[in-house]
């Protein structure tokens, strides 16, 4: 009876061999490690480093021979933290990645990914993350020790953000393969694991000082001017405008480049605000209609007072890693004054989703001086009295000015010593405080102001 089994499970083989079937990998083996991680949340939250455990689930061929790709499985069976009492994550909204160390015969690191495939996570409840699979191809007789490692969660909705987790002690190794001689190539080293992506990147990722610097019109340093002559269009002076900017992560400071132009019709003015460069690229994915700026330019010389300009909500969505810009603001200054009036950069404002930052110039430069005669209803006039909008035409948005320098915030420049592209934050952090952040153990929550 035992020779008939042998002689059928022998013929089995033949007939799967035959078949193109591979019997050259053992068993599957699954064995739990934990071990204690650092995660760090999203830069641009501003929240601290948390630390906790992870387990882990590692399931790969006991035996296998030099030649074989084997699958590995990573199962996170208990993430670093819950999801933070802040916002509910949508069904299918959390992709996991990660890195197994190669050990022992073989070295090297295989890269593993997970699926976009989740329940949906109530807050301040357990994550659940999908399994991560890579493909090992083993290439030298021994013992492969696998050892899981960092790990990336990335969260897509509403925006893109990540949060990265690394070990902070030695890590067991999750399962072990016995290689033998066998056939196939030996060349190569480490693992090919799966490519997969790792979702939109958070954070502050590098910024870009694209788009056109556009011009300075000239003029002398107090700023272009106009007024006469039958002219009915002033552009103004490029000017480079510091300022300090209170967001919902607390203090920043950045540099940039804006100019104001004017159009003449009857007695008051257009007015155009143009910001020179983009600032960075986008940290994460915008909504469309999200994001809303507005400046107050500040009035000085004959008339006092501010003019209210805003700009037009972004029309698209801004993909993750595309240039971040703010459009032309526009609005009308009626003056309240007959004389040389100067106009310079004042405060800014961005609201999104129910936040507000507000950036304050350290220090005012004219952009444009013009000659002005007093209207009915104008600004402040010679009162001395500044504060409040332009009390005939306040600056309602009229559309996008027709400004051909590509818009934006400036860069502070990479040789600043770290200088924090503050401006460029504006957008990006009030979409991602407004929404969900995914970050573990929001101790801090209230202290998101």
């Amino acid at each position: 009876m035992t020779q008939r089994r042998r002689a059928g499970a022998a013929s089995v083989a033949l007939l799967l061999g035959g078949a193109g079937i591979l019997l050259t990998a053992g068993p599957a083996q699954a064995a739990e490690v934990a071990y204690k991680t650092e995660c760090i949340p999203p830069p641009i939250s501003n929240l601290p480093p948390v630390q906790g455990t992870t387990q882990v689930e590692i399931t790969a061929p006991a035996t296998a021979k030099v030649g074989d790709e084997v699958d590995v499985v990573w199962k996170t069976t208990q993430a670093a933290s819950k999801n933070p009492d802040v916002l509910d994550l949508a069904e299918n909204t959390v992709l996991p990645t990660g890195t197994i160390k190669l050990g022992g015969g073989q070295t090297g690191d295989l890269k593993m990914t997970g699926e976009r495939k989740n329940p949906p996570i109530k807050k301040n409840s357990p994550m659940i993350l999908s399994d991560m699979k890579g493909k090992l191809k083993l290439t030298a007789p021994g013992e492969v020790t696998l050892t899981p490692d960092a790990y990336n969660i990335n969260v897509n909705k509403p925006i893109s953000t990540d949060t990265k987790c690394t070990p902070k002690e030695q890590v067991k190794a999750g399962a072990t393969i016995k290689v033998t001689e066998g056939g196939g190539s030996s060349g190569g080293s480490g693992g090919t694991g799966g490519t997969g992506g790792t979702g939109g990147t958070g954070g502050t990722s590098g910024g870009s000082t694209g788009g056109s610097t556009g011009g300075s019109t000239g003029g002398s340093t107090s700023g272009s001017t106009g007024g006469g002559d039958g002219k009915t269009d002033f552009p103004g002076k490029e000017v480079q405008t510091p300022y300090k900017c209170k967001t919902p992560i607390g203090d920043k400071e950045a540099t940039s480049p804006v100019q104001i132009n004017a159009k003449k019709d009857g007695g008051s003015y257009g007015l155009t605000v143009q910001f020179k460069k983009a600032v960075m690229d986008s940290p994460a994915d915008i909504p469309a209609d999200s994001v809303k700026p507005s400046m107050e330019v500040k009035l000085g010389g004959a008339d006092k007072g501010t003019v209210h300009v805003e700009g037009p909500t972004n029309k698209e969505p801004i993909k993750s890693g595309d240039p971040m810009t703010i459009p032309d603001l526009t609005g009308t200054y009626k003056p309240g004054a007959d004389g040389k009036s100067t106009l310079s950069p004042g405060v800014l404002t961005v609201k999104a989703l129910g936040t507000t930052t507000t950036c304050t110039p350290a220090k005012s430069e004219v952009s444009l001086e013009l000659d002005t005669s007093a209207q009915p209803g104008g600004a402040a006039g010679g009162s001395g009295t500044a504060g409040g909008s332009d009390a005939g035409g306040s600056g309602t948005a009229t559309g996008g000015g027709g400004s051909s320098s590509g818009g934006g915030l400036a860069d502070t420049g990479a040789d600043d010593n770290g200088a924090l592209r503050a401006l460029g934050l504006v957008a990006g952090t009030v979409i991602l405080l407004g929404g969900a952040v995914f970050t573990f153990l929001p101790r801090r929550r209230g202290g998101l102001r």
